[in-house]
């Protein structure tokens, strides 16, 4: 018989109401390298109820802005809510206004039929931060990315794109080319006629449309892939009716269905020219985040974490996760590996392991052949991510970083610099200790996941999801 007794992850899913506005020094135990010099900002859900109501999804909650900044081996630690028009009306209104991933506002009729002529995409951007034509902007699945001021995490406002730019759902997932000085990423346009469209925004802002891609039912991808001359959009055979989303009266997610039977689809578009250079065919399954992909001979290879299929978003409803009720769903990394010029796709798995939240050394080897993989583990079954894990994809051996009543959140990948080899460097994580009941934030050696310095936060910080590091980025700044 399966145990269900409730785990404490469930800690990890309470809202978080107090802000940090001013920075405050954290006690440091350990030793914080002292080269280590910027910013790790963060996003995530930090507020679930809005008056007497509560948002259905942990990928709902109203966004709050983490910034641990680091000066000669000291770190601070500041948060702010994200001041979005869906924060700013639930304040006002004291009732959910914007429709998030698996929650509607409470409407009338007449508002339901409105909502259709006059649809409000939330800019509630609680899933990760990225810099982008010269900004630091947080992303949710819309495409109204929100930025922001990375010393003070005042909100400024809507990146804004420009025609021909025009879409309601993208990626919180943009890939950025060192040697092209861009971002690339796409978006969906609903519509009679739906499309993808993949773009790309300059380091200096110029925006440019590469491919349009028409597509009869949207799947839902919540990343892509990237190599040196590729964007590769993988469809999963989660996907919806335009029309379904229009009149349905649902929570956009609740739209989507499970196909199977459509199995996996790959696009392969060129970088420069938006040629799609070609396609390809694979078994169902379902992922969140791609891992990394490159080119190999006259073909790609692409890895992702996989689930069978996409039951791994049912189970992150909101009561679900604050019952501490055992997961069964986890991913696993997987490697798929086809021809441009025709034929199948393999598929294997590359470690026998549970992950999510993946990260590499992404300046160095972003679109490139790689080695490490790091990510958030699980060691208890059935239980929340409750470690790191480091897996090597030369030699299929794994390392793991567990504190039993520690949850982490995604571990970010800082080099040392002149860095030589590819895990040269260290690992940042937001770990959640249910016992103490605060938030650390935990400094691990890259190469070997051995522990050099933890900083606990004032108060627990919310599971959330992705941020990043940004170099040169004064504590006061």
């Amino acid at each position: 018989m399966q145990d269900t007794t409730p785990f404490p992850y469930a800690a990890g899913f309470r809202s978080l109401t107090e802000e940090t506005p001013s920075p405050v020094a954290l006690a440091v135990r350990g030793e914080i390298p002292h080269w280590l010099e910027g910013a790790l900002l963060r996003t995530g859900p930090a507020k679930f109820e809005v008056g007497l109501r509560t948002y259905n999804h942990w990928f709902d909650g109203l966004a709050m802005l983490h910034r641990f900044a680091f000066a000669r081996g000291a770190v601070t630690y500041a948060s702010r809510f994200l001041e979005s028009n869906a924060y700013r009306a639930a304040e006002a209104t004291r009732k959910i206004a914007y429709a998030e991933f698996a929650t509607d506002p409470c409407r009338t009729l007449f508002g339901r039929v409105a909502a259709i002529f006059d649809p409000k995409l939330t800019d509630n951007a609680n899933v990760n931060v990225v810099g982008l034509g010269g900004a630091t902007a947080a992303f949710t699945e819309t495409t109204m990315p929100l930025r922001f001021q990375p010393g003070t995490l005042k909100t400024l406002g809507v990146f804004a794109y420009e025609a021909p730019l025009s879409g309601q759902v993208s990626t919180a997932h943009p890939h950025y080319d060192a040697a092209r000085k861009r971002h690339y990423n796409y978006m969906i346009e609903f519509g009679l006629r739906s499309r993808y469209r993949l773009f790309s925004v300059s380091d200096g802002g110029v925006q440019d449309e590469i491919a349009e891609i028409p597509v009869d039912r949207p799947a839902y991808m919540h990343s892509f892939a990237m190599t040196e001359r590729y964007l590769v959009l993988v469809e999963f055979p989660l996907t919806v009716s335009a029309l379904d989303l229009k009149f349905s009266g649902k929570p956009f997610i609740r739209n989507y269905r499970w196909q199977p039977e459509r199995g996996l689809r790959f696009h392969v578009v060129e970088k420069d020219g938006g040629r799609e250079v070609a396609t390809a065919a694979g078994e169902a399954l379902f992922a969140f985040h791609h891992v990394n992909a490159y080119e190999e001979g006259d073909g790609l290879v692409i890895d992702m974490i996989a689930y069978p299929d996409a039951a791994i978003i049912d189970q992150l409803y909101l009561a679900r996760l604050r019952a501490g009720t055992p997961l069964t769903a986890t991913g696993r990394l997987n490697r798929f590996e086809f021809g441009l010029g025709g034929g199948g796709v393999s598929r294997r798995e590359l470690a026998p392991i549970a992950i999510e939240l993946p990260r590499i050394n992404y300046a160095s080897r972003a679109g490139k052949s790689y080695r490490y993989v790091y990510g958030a583990g699980i060691e208890v079954e059935g239980d929340f991510l409750d470690s790191i894990v480091k897996v090597d994809l030369a030699s299929g051996g794994s390392a793991r970083w567990y504190e039993r009543g520690c949850y982490p959140g995604e571990p970010v990948f800082v080099a040392t610099p002149e860095a030589r080899a590819e895990d040269d460097g260290v690992l940042l994580s937001v770990v959640l200790d249910v016992g103490s009941g605060h938030s650390f934030l935990l400094v691990l050696d890259a190469a070997t996941l051995n522990e050099m310095a933890r900083a606990e936060t004032p108060h627990a910080i919310p599971f959330h999801f992705h941020g990043n590091y940004f170099p040169g980025r004064s504590p006061t700044a």
